[in-house]
């Protein structure tokens, strides 16, 4: 079964030309798929539909075997799919990065006391512990790119779909990202426009071509 199974996603901007007209594609357990395409072509539009932000004006996501169907169906989703946006200042809010980390399981119902353990065990793992009581705001933007990827690994998901994940990375966090994602046990779904972090973490996968796409 698939883990992600979209079938004929139509979509389009009010007023504008259609972004997908007829797109489908699976993520199978275990796999790790890139979406390409040229700027503009509906690689990050795809991804909010997959997570239910945008709405397609015709077509189907299943997740997990489950149509999503309404915005019930995508809240249970999202707690099984883990996504990393483009831009790190759109997903970090909190003062701290450990309380950015522990959003997420609390939200889960885990105690104060197992969502700071959970907290401890990511940023242990990430290598990012020295951050942990720093000021969101105030860090880099590699750092920040890493402090996201640890507040969606603290839900624990089965699938991760990264949004041009290197973004505004030092040649460091690059390497330390690569060593990170390729480490890692999830099924992924990845859009980036880097050739050498595909080749290393999703060779295979899907290209936008007129709309639709069609599997490399």
């Amino acid at each position: 079964m698939p883990l992600l199974d979209l079938q004929d996603i139509h979509f389009g901007y009010p007023g504008l030309d259609p972004v997908l007209e007829g797109a489908s594609m699976q993520l199978q357990p275990g796999e790790r798929l890139s979406l390409i395409g040229p700027n503009g072509a509906g690689k990050s539009t795809l991804l909010k539909i997959i997570m239910g932000l945008l709405t397609p004006t015709s077509g189907r996501v299943t997740a997990f075997g489950k149509p999503c169907l309404a915005e019930a169906d995508f809240h249970d989703m999202r707690r099984r799919v883990g996504f990393v946006f483009q831009d790190a200042d759109d997903q970090l809010f909190c003062p701290t990065v450990a309380e950015d980390v522990a959003f997420g399981p609390l939200n889960l119902g885990k105690s104060k006391a197992e969502a700071l353990a959970i907290v401890d065990r990511v940023l242990s793992r990430l290598d990012l512990t020295h951050l942990r009581d720093r000021v969101t705001h105030k860090l880099s933007g590699g750092e920040k790119r890493l402090v996201t990827l640890a507040t969606v690994l603290a839900m624990d998901p089965e699938v991760l779909i990264l949004d041009e994940p290197t973004n505004a990375l030092d040649p460091d966090n690059y390497a330390r990202l690569t060593e990170i994602l390729t480490g890692l046990d999830q099924a992924i779904l990845l859009v980036s426009h880097d050739p050498e972090f595909r080749a290393k973490l999703a060779p295979n996968g899907y290209r936008l071509v007129g709309r639709r796409l069609e599997r490399t």
